[in-house]
């Protein structure tokens, strides 16, 4: 009674009846997940792979194309806030602990090809463009900011911090808190002083 007063004094009424439904929806959908926020999208089921309480904001959306194999994989103890969308067409993992923002889209594609090997015609229908895909790894215990993007072929080493509103378009080693557009090294912790140092 405790609980549910403690929970009625933070949300409300409407609030404590919209978290019943929700954990009713996780408990008969997900039930290795803590808590699924209604509404949530996911695409392909079969080939994603959830690990253990997995916690999500409102309106995320998880979708992978590649009907082959497991492709978007999470791992145990992920937190994605609201609005949170992540594409797949080749393999995007999120490894344990990995806090995410709201706001934040990853994918591991691009609507078409862009370099000098085989490019999209700039006439073609970009929807129509073949996917160029390359893999994601969001390394353990990574935090990503509000409204960070993270493209095709980013590797994050674990304990990575990434700031608020970064376009990550390179990987980073680990221990690294990386900004900006694109993304580059801010700090890093010196494991021999066991300091945080600024990047040069």
């Amino acid at each position: 009674m405790k609980k549910f007063s403690s929970l009625y004094e933070c949300y409300g009424f409407i609030g404590v009846f919209y978290l019943f439904i929700c954990i009713i929806y996780t408990k008969l959908s997900f039930r290795q997940a803590r808590l699924i926020r209604l509404p949530f999208d996911i695409r392909n089921r079969s080939y994603i792979k959830i690990g253990k309480n997995l916690t999500t904001g409102r309106n995320c959306r998880l979708e992978t194309y590649n009907k082959n194999k497991v492709g978007l994989i999470l791992g145990d103890n992920c937190e994605l806030n609201d609005n949170v969308h992540i594409a797949c067409a080749e393999s995007i993992v999120i490894m344990d602990n990995v806090l995410i923002a709201s706001r934040v889209f990853i994918t591991d594609l691009n609507h078409g090809c862009y370099s000098n090997s085989s490019p999209s015609l700039p006439e073609s229908i970009v929807s129509k463009r073949p996917l160029d895909s390359s893999k994601v790894v969001i390394g353990d215990n990574c935090w990503l900011g509000e409204g960070v993007v993270i493209t095709k072929g980013v590797q994050l080493g674990k304990n990575c911090i990434v700031a608020a509103n970064s376009v990550v378009t390179k990987s980073f080693p680990k221990n690294s808190i990386v900004g900006g557009v694109p993304a580059k090294v801010i700090k890093f912790y010196d494991e021999d002083s066991q300091e945080w140092k600024t990047a040069n």
